[in-house]
């Protein structure tokens, strides 16, 4: 019974509230959008004066962005987004946010309030699993791009089969099949990610990589579980001192003057062995005024080495010569511009010259006794993603312990074979 005095009390009325839109950068859609092509030359300061910032803004703008962006760090080809909305008094427009792609992904957004906030900010990226396959015809680029796959990927395979393939000696009938993460934003694909696993057909022979983690590191190993990378030798040969290291700039104790030195100069005497670091091919052996007697190798599609002011060459070694690891392709001398015996050593990263001494290559070891049964089972998951039956890819038998072997390659023998 209701109590005497009391209304009833009244229906509450539940109001809709209608969901805001905003766009990829988390701001309203209902705001005027300018977008700036960012042009050479062009810094922050201009492009905002063009758009009726005052210098007041502009300056505040500045020093709020301190710590976070750097704003003399916009780059030419990137956009920049304004986004304003119309007074209702003055009927101008009055700008509340500006964001600046800085890459694909990642972007700073400036939030023009009582206090200016600025905000590093990154886009979700999308990723999913893609596996592509077809022979090559012409080249590996034209195949990949037949597929409609970006040309990184190339890149990221001459990476992971650097020292299994010659990219260089690709031939018309070689077969790919990879297995990579593609990425993408907003359904748009920005770019392949890594490659999980790939096959690769080369001049009969057939090449397998598979990606594993071991020990914190990310690593590409072949179906025995050998690491697809190689290292090369400390040092070319045995030498008594490093009589010059690189450096941008050295005096030139024959031309006098300076000038950079990419390479490491060891004083040895005449005569002795020089021996390749890697495998590869000579793609030079001759005599020029500069170097003397010299040699460059290319070991893959990313290392090139060279071998200057040899007094001769190795028996055998000239243009096309396939060389190996140690062997004996040259002997120390003073030819061209040599004040005494010694050989200049060079190494190229990608066509780049670079200091020998910092290469930092991680050792080339096997899969680890801890974790060769993980990686069987990863690398049969992998096979059978890329539609290749496990039971066809031969797998060495498993003896253990295992011995690491010259370059860093398992090696068996019947000793080696264990209970587990």
């Amino acid at each position: 019974m209701p109590v005497s005095g009391l209304s009833e009390p009244e229906e509450i009325q539940e109001t809709e509230v209608s969901e805001v839109e905003v766009n990829q950068f988390e701001i309203k859609t209902d705001l005027l959008h300018q977008e700036h092509t960012v042009r050479r030359n062009e810094t922050l300061s201009t492009i905002l004066g063009a758009y009726h910032f005052s210098p007041r803004m502009i300056h505040d703008i500045t020093r709020a962005s301190s710590g976070t962006f750097d704003v003399r760090r916009i780059r030419p080809g990137r956009t920049l987004h304004i986004f304003s909305e119309t007074d209702s008094l003055s009927n101008k427009s009055v700008p509340k946010h500006i964001v600046y792609n800085e890459s694909i992904t990642d972007y700073i957004r400036f939030d023009l309030g009582d206090s200016i906030v600025v905000q590093r900010n990154s886009r979700p990226v999308e990723t999913n699993l893609r596996l592509i396959e077809g022979e090559i015809t012409t080249s590996l680029y034209h195949t990949l791009r037949e597929q409609g796959v970006s040309p990184q990927l190339t890149n990221r395979l001459a990476s992971v089969f650097a020292w299994q393939v010659d990219f260089y000696r690709i031939q018309s009938g070689d077969r790919i099949r990879v297995l990579f993460e593609e990425r993408s934003i907003d359904g748009e694909v920005i770019g392949p990610g890594n490659i999980k696993s790939a096959y690769f057909h080369h001049r009969n022979n057939d090449f397998y990589a598979f990606h594993f983690r071991q020990n914190g590191l990310d690593e590409y190993f072949d179906e025995n579980g050998n690491s697809l990378r190689r290292q090369f030798m400390a040092a070319p040969l045995e030498y008594t001192r490093i009589s010059s290291h690189f450096t941008n700039r050295r005096y030139h104790p024959v031309l006098q003057r300076h000038m950079p030195h990419h390479g490491i100069d060891y004083a040895a005497p005449t005569g002795t062995p020089v021996r390749a670091v890697g495998d590869g091919v000579v793609i030079v052996a001759r005599y020029d005024r500069n170097n003397g007697n010299f040699v460059r190798i290319r070991h893959n599609s990313i290392y090139e080495t060279g071998y200057l002011h040899l007094s001769r060459f190795g028996q055998g070694i000239r243009s096309g010569t396939e060389v190996k690891q140690g062997q004996i392709i040259g002997y120390v001398g003073a030819t061209g511009l040599a004040t005494g015996p010694h050989l200049c050593f060079r190494f190229w990263e990608h066509g780049r010259p670079v200091n020998p001494q910092s290469i930092d290559l991680p050792p080339a070891e096997p899969i680890e006794r801890e974790y060769f049964f993980a990686f069987l089972e990863r690398k049969d998951q992998l096979l059978l993603q890329m539609e290749i039956n496990p039971d066809s890819v031969l797998t060495r038998p498993i003896p253990f312990a295992l011995n690491i072997g010259y370059n860093g390659v398992m090696s068996f023998t019947e000793e080696d074979v264990t209970d587990l």
